[in-house]
């Protein structure tokens, strides 16, 4: 267990380590309770720090004995870690300490799953291996020995030799440790190959748990079509004789982009027909394009310090989406994105947990691997791209990797670049970077004798520590459309940079209706006093897909919040406009799916609060059942069309087009359901043949009641397939009514196959409470309870899991009075058990500071 004091680091006090490290060698005596650790580590004194003290970062390790330049020393040893006197000149450390991998329950450092040694070392579980200056800006080259009885044993980098209990492995690209891994196993790989475009021939391995082995195909090509693009779009080459993936059931994230042994969570790389969904595909093949993208922004080019983590962080992510959006649909893809975005990341910019994309200070950085430096942190990226254009993005880019190629680069670094590469002054956009919160545009218009002139005020909320915010540059993306739907201005980006902006356009015969932030060209929150009358003509006839799509889920909006506030109907403009949308056999399926999609209730809820109404949860949830009511009957003549429709006849592949099909065929049985009780659901579970198709007629039944005998017989066909019961254990939870909710997770964690210490299993009740939004907090509090009980149980054993959960309760003062009340109460419950960890401690004390 960590140490919970608090201690606040902050960007304004770094400095550079005293010491270079030449070159680290590091021995691995396997042994499950008291593997040993030998280092063997040539530090030089370093001309740029001011500071020299020699101190090794080490915790919850066992000291054997150390040594320099072969004498014995006996250093200062605390539980943070070690110093001691060193020459002043180049010097060889040594050091040998014992650590217990299958007591590390906190999988970070190196632990144990299902007998496999396996390590995590994002961002500072290096220093539970060894003594080292764990941060990202010390990089060495290293080599690795690893003596054991294991079947296969790897590290990073090229293998170097290998023989009866022993592998050797040589990384030649200096790395700093938070990059290092090992993996030690009864392993069985999933080989191919790939040439990179200069002839080089690279060896591509997938390694899984025996009995694993027909689930690797999908993650393999996936990673084939992530080296083909990152070659095509970005210019990057794999530098690696050979480029490991290993599937490890417990694991705190998805995945870890450690150089040449890619780290993943099985659930993000184990696919197939049978038990993957289509999303499951989709996430999986981003996954693996994010980790590998990392190869160059995030390997290559790390970050100096972990403030800076956005810099690898967001430009991957963005790297990632452009990936998906050329492999699938680039309208859908960008739609999601923002769904996600909104949904996530919005309410941490306006809540106890916003913080700026680079933060000024942190307690644990464990805590800030969030929604903000990876979500927003690439919408900054797709906002510079906007703003230069395309040709000086390239331009830029290639500049960043010739001039930092191996170093420990930081955000002014990075803007440096773009200033250099365009002569372009990027000081105002930096404000991006620092400033927290999500600015709001207002829009107001004026039209006569031909000219259209649309004004824009931006101001962003005050956030915790930061009361006073100063303009940003947003790029509005903004066309204009004529009366009869004709698009008479195209898309032109407006560059708000001031409080007030005025821009004008002329030459026009009438007045026309503005299509504003198109693409989501900047992610603000757009405040522009419309009418029904005019969302539902843009529903008809936007060119641009983002925001004919916003459109209709703005009409979805203002229908729901007015249904919760005033009692009134679902409103036909609305309902009339998607039923058109849903019969232009033209558009993307896929596209046609999410137009029946409708806002989160969580959602909803921010915007009552944010109107000055305290959101009621069960009013919500209730609104939202009569408005997916609503469209089932208002649509019954058209779905049982379009359901037939998006049936696919061809053997199952889980690319665009058979994946927008099922989409769009799930879509409508959810709605056919609420017309026929789920006769159709049922024959259509009875029949499926793919995990999507079961899935979804399994989740309509639950809906409707009933399913209880399809329920079982899941269980029964899956009970030996961790990841699918996995998907058994959320939906029960996820689509409980609200009055039940907490009793059916409390049910589940009773349930022989819940293991509350796997992650995965672990989120997937807990997780799926907490985004039952009505049943979370339903009025009796239980829910609230429940997550307090588990939180606290879970702690000691993996705080990392146990902080990021913690988040749950991040937008308690949303709601009445009562409820916060009962929240407060497990916030002060949770907060006053012992021996808190400092990871839930920071998260905690923000979230009741609120």
């Amino acid at each position: 267990m960590r140490d919970a004091a608090p201690t606040t680091i902050y960007l304004k006090d770094y400095t550079p380590f005293g010491f270079t490290v030449d070159d680290v060698h590091l021995t691995f005596d396997l042994s499950p309770n008291a593997t040993r650790v030998t280092s063997r580590i040539t530090f030089s004194p370093n001309p740029d720090a001011a500071d020299h003290t020699f101190f090794l970062h080490g915790e919850e390790l066992k000291l054997i004995r150390a040594s320099i330049d072969g004498q014995p020393v006996l250093p200062n040893v605390t539980d943070k870690g070690l110093t001691c006197d060193v020459p002043n000149a180049p010097f060889v450390w040594e050091a040998e300490v014992e650590v217990d991998p299958a007591g590390n329950t906190a999988l970070e450092g190196l632990y144990m799953s299902n007998g496999m040694y396996c390590t995590q070392c994002e961002a500072e579980g290096f220093r539970k291996i060894t003594y080292y200056p764990d941060r990202p800006d010390v990089m060495s080259t290293f080599t690795v020995r690893i003596n054991g009885t294991e079947k296969v044993m790897l590290s990073n980098g090229n293998p170097t030799d290998q023989g009866d209990g022993f592998a050797e492995w040589h990384d030649p690209w200096p790395k700093p440790a938070y990059l290092f891994a090992l993996v030690a196993g009864d392993l069985i790989n999933h080989p191919d190959r790939f040439t990179t475009k200069s002839g080089k021939d690279v060896e591509l391995n997938i390694w899984v748990r025996p009995g694993d082995e027909g689930k690797c195909a999908f993650g393999m090509e996936a990673l084939k079509k992530s080296m083909t693009w990152d070659e095509d779009v970005y210019g990057r080459e794999y530098d690696l004789d050979v480029f490991n993936i290993v599937a490890v059931d417990d694991f705190n994230m998805g995945a870890m982009e450690n150089k040449g042994l890619n780290i993943f969570n099985s659930s993000c790389v184990l696919a197939s027909p049978e038990t993957s969904t289509d999303d499951n595909f989709e996430r999986i093949e981003a996954i693996i394009a994010h980790e590998y993208f990392h190869n160059w922004t995030g390997n290559r080019i790390t970050c100096r310090d972990w403030f800076q983590l956005c810099l690898k962080e967001g430009l991957t992510v963005f790297r990632d989406a452009q990936f998906t959006a050329d492999m699938r649909s680039e309208p859908v893809k960008r739609i999601r994105d923002v769904i996600d975005l909104r949904g996530r990341q919005f309410p941490e910019d306006n809540g106890p947990l916003s913080h700026p994309v680079r933060p000024e200070s942190f307690v644990e950085i464990n805590n800030f691997y969030t929604a903000t430096v990876y979500e927003k942190g690439a919408e900054l990226i797709g906002m510079l791209k906007t703003l230069v254009g395309d040709e000086a993005y390239a331009k830029a880019l290639d500049l960043y990797f010739d001039r930092h190629d191996g170093d420990a680069a930081t955000i002014e670094d990075w803007l440096q670049v773009f200033a250099d590469a365009t002569g372009r002054d990027l000081s105002q956009f930096k404000r991006w970077y620092s400033q927290a919160g999500t600015p709001r545009v207002a829009v107001s218009e004026d039209y006569s004798e031909g000219t259209y002139t649309l004004t824009l005020k931006q101001s962003t909320p005050a956030t915790p520590g930061q009361d006073t915010k100063q303009p940003q540059v947003i790029p509005v993306a903004v066309g204009l459309l004529g009366p009869n739907g004709d698009e008479v201005a195209e898309t032109r980006i407006l560059e708000l940079t001031e409080a007030e902006q005025t821009f004008t356009f002329d030459g026009l015969a009438a007045k026309p209706t503005p299509s504003i932030l198109r693409g989501f060209s900047a992610p603000v929150i757009l405040e522009h006093d419309t009418s029904s009358a005019q969302r539902a003509f843009l529903l008809s006839h936007d060119t641009d897909p983002f925001n004919r799509w916003d459109a209709g889920r703005s009409l979805a909006r203002e229908t729901l919040l007015t249904m919760i506030t005033d009692g009134a109907a679902p409103s036909g403009a609305y309902l009339d406009g998607v039923q058109a949308v849903l019969r232009d056999d033209t558009l993307d399926p896929a596209y046609r799916a999410l137009m029946l999609g409708l806002p989160g209730q969580s959602e909803l809820a921010a915007a009552l609060h944010d109107g000055g109404t305290t959101p009621d949860p069960q009013a919500i949830w209730s609104a939202t059942e009569t408005l997916r009511q609503a469209q089932a009957q208002h649509m019954q003549d058209l779905l049982p069309r379009l359901h037939g429709e998006a049936q696919v006849s061809a053997p199952y592949l889980p690319d665009a087009d058979q994946s927008g099909r099922r989409a769009l065929g799930s879509a409508t049985l959810s709605l056919i359901t609420r017309l026929d009780g789920g006769a159709l659901a049922a024959a259509e579970y009875a029949k499926a043949d793919n995990m999507t198709l079961q899935l979804s007629a399994l989740g309509c039944l639950i809906r409707a009641g009933k399913g209880e005998a399809e329920l079982q017989a899941f269980y029964d066909q899956w009970k030996d397939d961790r990841l699918v019961i996995d998907k058994w254990f959320g939906l029960q939870v996820s689509l409980a009514d609200p009055e039940h909710t907490a009793t059916v997770a409390q049910t589940l964690t009773q349930h022989a196959d819940f293991n509350w210490k796997n992650p995965n299993r672990f989120r997937a009740v807990f997780g799926a409470l907490a985004m039952n939004h009505a049943g979370f907090h339903h009025a009796s509090g239980t829910a609230y309870e429940l997550l307090a009980e588990w939180l606290i149980q879970l702690d000691p054993v993996n705080p990392q899991t146990t902080a990021r959960m913690c988040s749950a309760f991040q937008t308690w003062r949303r709601y009445d009075e009562g409820r916060q009340t009962l929240i407060g109460a497990q916030l002060d419950r949770i907060a006053a058990t012992p021996q808190l960890s400092r990871d839930v401690t920071e998260m905690i004390t923000r979230i009741r500071g609120a």
